[in-house]
């Protein structure tokens, strides 16, 4: 396929897991609160659950998962700390997962508009995606605190889709973890899985439309999504 045959269509992506593997630091930043505290550093393996609900829940079950509580009420200003250090750490390991840009430039070339749907804070997801050069990319970054409701409601991708300017019935949701496809479920939104990503269910259990294993296959996914579109919108022959 060539041409600007994407023309129309709204590609929305999770970030952490999807886009960018940015476990390291934020389990890095995880540890650094612990540590002070005597209790075990949690291991990069643990991202796959912890990863992708936002940093107030990778705070509160990262310090469980050290066997610690973090008693939010009684010591509100780690969370502060936490965003500091993650602010100052945020791109010293984490890396676009590979053919990640290439496979972005391909789907711009053919027309498609691409945001971000993320439970990452705006802000600080504007950040990593800065700081990876990533910025271009993307028509919106919306996370929870830019739409009404965060993922998995179904608010999230369809409001993200929307304020890039797109139509949610032509749009594709790509992430990792059973907050995208329920998000994507919710909104009607067929949606990519990525293998490769924090997956924190089997492939099974997440329940998307396509699962890739390399972000380079993510555009025949989305043709083959484009396709059923198109094939459930026309009218049944008589």
């Amino acid at each position: 396929m060539s041409g600007r045959d994407l023309e129309g269509w709204t590609i929305a992506f999770d970030l952490d897991g999807t886009l960018v593997d940015s476990a390291p630091d934020l389990i890095g930043t995880l540890n650094r609160m612990l540590a002070p505290r005597g209790y075990p550093a949690v291991p990069l393996s643990a991202a796959r659950h912890l990863v992708g609900h936002g940093a107030r829940a990778l705070l509160r079950h990262g310090f469980a998962e050290a066997g610690a509580v973090w008693d939010e009420e009684a010591e509100p200003a780690l969370f502060d700390r936490f965003i500091d250090d993650y602010v100052a750490h945020i791109a010293d390991d984490s890396r676009p997962f590979e053919g990640v840009v290439e496979t972005l430039d391909a789907l711009a070339a053919r027309g498609a508009v691409l945001c971000v749907a993320t439970n990452k804070r705006t802000d600080l997801a504007e950040a990593l995606i800065g700081a990876l050069d990533l910025t271009r990319h993307f028509a919106v970054v919306a996370g929870p605190d830019r739409v009404s409701a965060r993922k998995p409601d179904g608010a999230h991708v369809r409001e993200a889709v929307q304020l890039a300017g797109g139509d949610p019935a032509r749009a594709v949701m790509v992430g990792d973890a059973t907050t995208d496809t329920g998000s994507a479920r919710a909104a009607g939104v067929p949606c990519v899985v990525a293998s490769f990503g924090y997956n924190d269910a089997s492939l099974e259990e997440l329940g998307g439309d396509v699962v890739i294993d390399r972000f380079a296959e993510l555009i025949a996914a989305v043709e083959t999504l484009r396709a059923a579109v198109r094939r459930d919108a026309e009218p049944a022959a008589i």
